[in-house]
């Protein structure tokens, strides 16, 4: 392939691959119930993630690239909220489908305490565009999915993840 061709195709994987926009929200639990169980996460060394040992507790994940401009515009306010909101039973996870090493070496180049995770079946959970933002209450429903950036320590963002929080206390 030549170079403009392989320039040409590497920008349609950035465009449809990675969103600004707002694409889609739901907050039905529902229709999402169990999808908790279809996450197949492992940890930086390749050890397997049982979500249900945080049982009782609302999760945050956040799938993102570190080639994703959007994804990377979003973090500080994940890290905000996640200061904003560090007193609650939240566990927050950036999830990536990239390898160890690149997670790693984005680490080292940003100082955020996050929890870095692999997602190991992206398509399985029909992540197609970065980022997306799962969020499931105490009982494992996914209770809100959306795809795109979002200011994450708005004042209303927080609220809403307090909502969530709060429904099984």
């Amino acid at each position: 392939m030549n170079k403009s061709c392989t320039k040409i195709v590497a920008l349609l994987i950035w465009i449809t691959g990675c969103t600004d926009g707002i694409q889609k929200k739901s907050e039905s639990p529902d229709k999402f119930v169990r999808e908790i169980d279809k996450i197949r996460l492992t940890d930086m060394s390749g050890t397997s993630i049982s979500l249900k040992q945080f049982e009782g507790k609302t999760i945050f994940i956040n799938f993102w690239a570190t080639w994703c401009k959007p994804c990377i515009k979003e973090m500080p306010s994940i890290k905000d909220a996640q200061n904003i909101l560090k007193n609650e039973e939240i566990i927050f996870l950036m999830a990536s489908n990239e390898s160890a090493a690149q997670i790693e070496e984005f680490k080292k180049n940003h100082e955020y305490s996050f929890d870095y995770v692999r997602i190991e079946n992206s398509e399985e959970m029909n992540v197609q565009t970065l980022p997306v933002t799962f969020i499931f209450n105490s009982k494992g429903n996914l209770v809100f999915s959306e795809a795109g950036l979002r200011k994450w320590d708005d004042k209303n963002n927080i609220e809403m993840i307090l909502k969530i929080v709060k429904e099984n206390d």
